[in-house]
């Protein structure tokens, strides 16, 4: 009897492709299902809350799979990350009903971009967290990540995916700018996400912060609704983490 596990995944990107398999590259989800091969003794497929970019890292990344082995949640769990390399850990193993989709039924998601300014980039920091030197307005950057929160068509924010959208329109409910010396973490929260809009969002709140361009410019892109220029930068993949994926709107509204 197949029985259907929910996982929640944490991976340092760093030597990845992005999450998803691919041919020519090595993705999180080949690593992963190489170990649920190992225990089923057969192929598992698992599908997972999204994509990610290559060098793109997370904290809370969601996925499901089914065993026709009868073996308990924790024991999964143990035994997958006996067999995972170490730049990827399963946190939490669970039982899910069949109606649970990792993708599907996902509410929203929390992404944090981590940025560093300095003088020098400490080295230990240097996987994970994007650089300037430049000094950076904190209250200009949240000012403008303001204009982000609610419903907007984000063409101008994202790159082409090269497959079809049915829609650019996507819900931001809330995006901090947070800060902690020369230490800078972006918190944004979202019904979904374009292919690389965190990154871009990010990019342009960093051109704000440097003083390049003004606050009121992310509603005047958004309002216009126009393709992507090189205007809007996208920042570096490393800073990037999917930090948590929602399953409920009540938990993914509630302030952070």
């Amino acid at each position: 009897m197949k029985r259907k596990y929910k996982v929640v995944i944490a991976y340092d990107g760093t030597s990845y492709s992005g999450w998803q398999y691919q041919e020519n590259a090595l993705g999180v989800q080949q690593v992963v299902e190489e170990a649920l091969e190992f225990l089923e003794r057969a192929p598992v497929r698992i599908f997972g809350s999204s994509r990610t970019d290559a060098g793109v890292h997370a904290k809370g990344f969601v996925g499901h799979f089914h065993l026709t082995k009868p073996i308990p949640p924790a024991n999964v769990l143990k035994a997958l990350n006996s067999r995972l390399p170490e730049s990827v850990r399963i946190l939490k193993a669970s039982y899910a009903p069949e109606s649970f989709d990792a993708r599907l039924s996902a509410k929203g998601k929390e992404y944090r971009y981590h940025l560093y300014q300095g003088a020098i980039m400490p080295p230990h920091m240097v996987p994970y967290w994007t650089y300037c030197h430049r000094p950076l307005d904190r209250k200009a950057m949240q000012k403008a990540a303001s204009y982000f929160v609610g419903k907007h068509d984000f063409v101008a924010f994202a790159a082409n995916p090269n497959r079809v959208l049915e829609t650019t329109v996507r819900n931001i409910y809330s995006f901090e700018v947070k800060q902690s010396g020369g230490k800078f973490v972006f918190v944004v929260r979202g019904d979904g996400f374009l292919y690389k809009q965190v990154r871009s969002m990010v990019g342009f709140l960093i051109s704000v912060g440097k003083g390049n361009e003004k606050p009121i410019a992310v509603k005047e892109l958004l309002d216009a609704a126009s393709p992507r220029t090189a205007r809007v930068e996208t920042a570096p993949s490393r800073g990037l983490f999917l930090w948590k994926v929602f399953y409920s709107e009540k938990s993914l509204t509630k302030r952070t």
